[in-house]
């Protein structure tokens, strides 16, 4: 009977350390994704992330790489832990996994956080960022962004192409008498912001702070699935670990 006993538990052990190993093999795929994720919003994204005055969009991105570089090397502790089948490699894997786990949470929350606070914000910050430090010496990265965010989104200005009479560049003799910066244009050309006609720039298109917001947005609902997704994914990985655990007899001393 206690031969029989000890063979239901190696079996169940042994099964356990395959599931285990499983999981951490995608668990460790999943880390990457993450990191991918993050990465490519501060990387790819950074130019829009300059005109945004708070930093909660960037603090998402950058605890999702930091979370995803720790996955991916808990993922490689995890599957040393299960075939060693070490009971302290096994609680610092958890211990990791709970901060991990914590760490995307952290994530996901900030990003729903911010969503309910982004449009707000743009209100109160772009027309100002556009208009007070577009072709300033000390905001090239900004003014770059504006360019971009005109070209890409097909827009002029934060709500209107009128926006731009505050401008201060607008309005000094650097603006060369231009009403419009040249990234407004349909076709880009130098000094081709002298004309605001529609057929020369995007003004019946509207300003950009509306196809700003959703493209961030969007983003957000990117970082905050793939922050809380894995998170609960996790969740089994702590249960199959703590099962693990107490499956394997307590190390001798």
């Amino acid at each position: 009977m206690g031969a029989y006993e000890e063979k239901n538990e190696t079996c169940g052990t042994i099964c356990l350390k395959y599931v285990l190993f499983t999981f951490n093999f995608l668990f460790w795929l999943a880390g990457g994704v993450v990191m991918a994720v993050g990465v490519w919003t501060l990387i790819e994204k950074s130019d829009y992330i300059s005109l945004l005055s708070s930093k909660t969009y960037a603090a998402s991105a950058n605890i999702l790489v930091l979370a995803g570089a720790i996955v991916m090397v808990t993922g490689v502790l995890g599957c040393c832990a299960t075939f060693k089948e070490q009971r302290t490699l096994l609680r610092v894997y958890f211990v990791l996994l709970l901060c991990i786990f914590l760490l995307e949470i952290l994530a996901g929350i900030l990003a729903y956080i911010y969503y309910q606070q982004l449009n707000e914000e743009l209100k109160q910050n772009l027309m100002e960022t556009m208009t007070q430090k577009y072709q300033q010496s000390s905001h090239k990265q900004i003014t770059e962004a504006v360019d971009k965010l005109q070209q890409e989104f097909k827009c002029c200005g934060s709500n209107s192409s009128s926006d731009w009479a505050k401008s201060l560049w607008i309005r000094s003799r650097e603006g060369k008498g231009r009403v419009v910066p040249d990234s407004c244009c349909k076709t880009p050309t130098e000094l081709c912001g002298h004309r605001d006609h529609p057929s020369n720039i995007y003004k019946v298109e509207g300003g950009c702070i509306t196809k700003l917001e959703k493209f961030i947005l969007d983003h957000l609902k990117i970082i905050g699935a793939v922050g809380v997704g894995i998170a609960c994914v996790q969740i089994i990985g702590m249960v199959f670990t703590c099962c693990l655990y107490r499956s394997l007899k307590a190390e001798p001393y």
